[in-house]
């Protein structure tokens, strides 16, 4: 509950909470009622071996919930594998792809090709512009979730005929961003991928926004960590309620009693997050 995604286990926690109270009311699972055991990982893959043969071996929880993303599933794959339970895992991209293990289930909107999927629409539109692009820059966050969505966009690259004339990884101290923006500027690259965190998605696209450098099209996928509020981020300025909402403090009440709803989708049990 706490680390760089504690956002994210909040959210989840709250998830799994809905499910348990909705499950449970019902009559539990096969006809169990359902508890948890929680353990906070902190965001730190160094500690997940340990927490996960706790809960199997002292616990004994029947079916593990992995934390969010690889930074933490990946670590915890190989106790689970051993220890044969079934393993569900949060918005981990490919965690399963060398290892399929059968076990295993990921909840993400990827289908069975993770990599490639992030990436599939840009670059498949990126080729049916007129001029069609043909060359693309690849800028990531040093972080383990955007090794894979990198890959697969190299695959796509080399599917639709675009060339990656530039790669980079920025470490996750960044604050300006101006000279990884500087540098794909030199190579003129008609496409922009970035995989990168909320915050720093917002630096590199006002970054982008004011630079001299004008890309025919950009694309990213975003991870989130120390996510702050809209507002803070871009300004109360640019920041509009939704169609059909309301603005002000309170929102919309309506909305606000069904949000839990489409939450309540990830059944689970234990787990921090990652």
């Amino acid at each position: 509950m706490t680390g760089p995604l504690a956002d994210n286990s909040r959210s989840a926690r709250l998830a799994h909470e809905i499910w348990r109270e909705d499950i449970n009311a019902r009559g539990g699972l096969l006809g169990r009622p359902v508890e948890f055991v929680r353990y906070d990982d902190r965001g730190d893959a160094s500690l997940v071996p340990g927490m996960y043969e706790r809960l199997i071996d002292e616990d004994k929880v029947d079916l593990v919930i992995g934390g969010y993303g690889n930074n933490t599933l990946l670590p915890a794959m190989p106790l689970v594998m051993e220890r044969q339970r079934f393993f569900v895992g949060l918005m981990g991209l490919g965690v399963n792809n060398a290892l399929v293990y059968p076990k295993y289930f990921a909840m993400i909107p990827t289908g069975p090709d993770p990599n490639a999927a992030l990436t599939e629409g840009f670059f498949e539109l990126a080729a049916q512009q007129n001029p069609r692009p043909t060359t693309a820059a690849l800028v990531s966050a040093d972080a383990e979730f955007s090794r894979n969505p990198v890959l697969g966009a190299k695959d796509n690259a080399e599917k639709y005929g675009i060339k990656v004339v530039h790669e980079v990884t920025y470490p996750l101290s960044t604050e300006d961003f101006k000279p990884v923006i500087d540098a794909v500027a030199e190579t003129g690259s008609d496409l922009l991928f970035l995989c990168s965190y909320l915050d720093d998605s917002i630096g590199l696209v006002r970054t982008v926004r004011s630079h001299r450098y004008r890309p025919k099209m950009v694309s990213g996928t975003c991870g989130r960590r120390r996510c702050r509020p809209a507002r803070a981020l871009l300004g109360a300025a640019r920041v509009r309620p939704a169609a059909g909402g309301r603005s002000g403090r309170r929102g919309d009440r309506r909305f606000r009693r069904r949000e839990p709803r489409y939450v309540r989708a990830g059944d689970s049990l234990p787990d921090s997050h990652g």
